[in-house]
């Protein structure tokens, strides 16, 4: 027999995380049309991870993978999107991250709420092959976005090149192939003018 009211809760918690398609960030689709949304963002880096399985450095548990990309930044729900070459509010991202993790995992059962929070834990520390190749389909997903969009986030920040590579080189740790794809697309938009040297 269903319990109506964990099945309630269950379904508060579905509506809860709709909001996380309300936070814009500022990564731009690869079209340029508009900033996408974290969910989006979510959603394409549980799928590149599945079609991205075979560059990993290590044997990884994909399901395990896909899940902590579906679940690493439902936090934004409540401490919004940093952007990475912010400096000032990247020094207090973690200490907002670590409250807006307790808030979101609050509204959910102890039994549903533990596994998915020791994912996203998992994903935050990086240490088992599947943080560090989650993370690193997380940080090349929007590099590559912006050398297809022109630079839609770099440009009005004036990012440069020294820049994105300081917050991308954990790629390396995760995925070597992806690393040296970054590496080429980096110098690649340096050249065509979308990011400064």
């Amino acid at each position: 027999m269903i319990d109506k009211n964990l099945l309630d809760d269950a379904l508060n918690f579905v509506a809860y995380i709709d909001r996380l398609k309300s936070v814009i960030r500022k990564n731009g689709l690869h079209d340029n049309s508009r900033a996408e949304n974290t969910a989006e963002h979510s959603w394409h880096a549980a799928l590149s991870a599945l079609i991205l399985a075979p560059y990993a450095n290590f044997p990884v548990e994909i399901d395990k993978v896909v899940r902590m990309l579906l679940v690493h930044d439902l936090i934004e729900i409540e401490a919004g999107d940093t952007f990475v070459y912010d400096a000032e509010k990247v020094t207090l991202q973690d200490e907002a991250e670590l409250r807006a993790a307790d808030l979101v995992f609050s509204h959910l059962p102890a039994d549903q709420a533990q596994p998915l929070r020791a994912l996203w834990d998992e994903f935050e520390a990086r240490q088992t092959p599947e943080a560090k190749f989650a993370k690193a389909i997380d940080r090349f997903l929007p590099l590559y976005s912006n050398t297809r969009n022109n630079g839609f986030s770099w440009a009005p920040y004036d990012v440069s090149a020294k820049q994105v590579r300081h917050i991308t080189h954990i790629i390396q740790d995760g995925s070597s192939a992806l690393w040296e794809k970054a590496e080429k697309m980096i110098d690649d938009a340096v050249e065509q003018g979308h990011l400064r040297p």
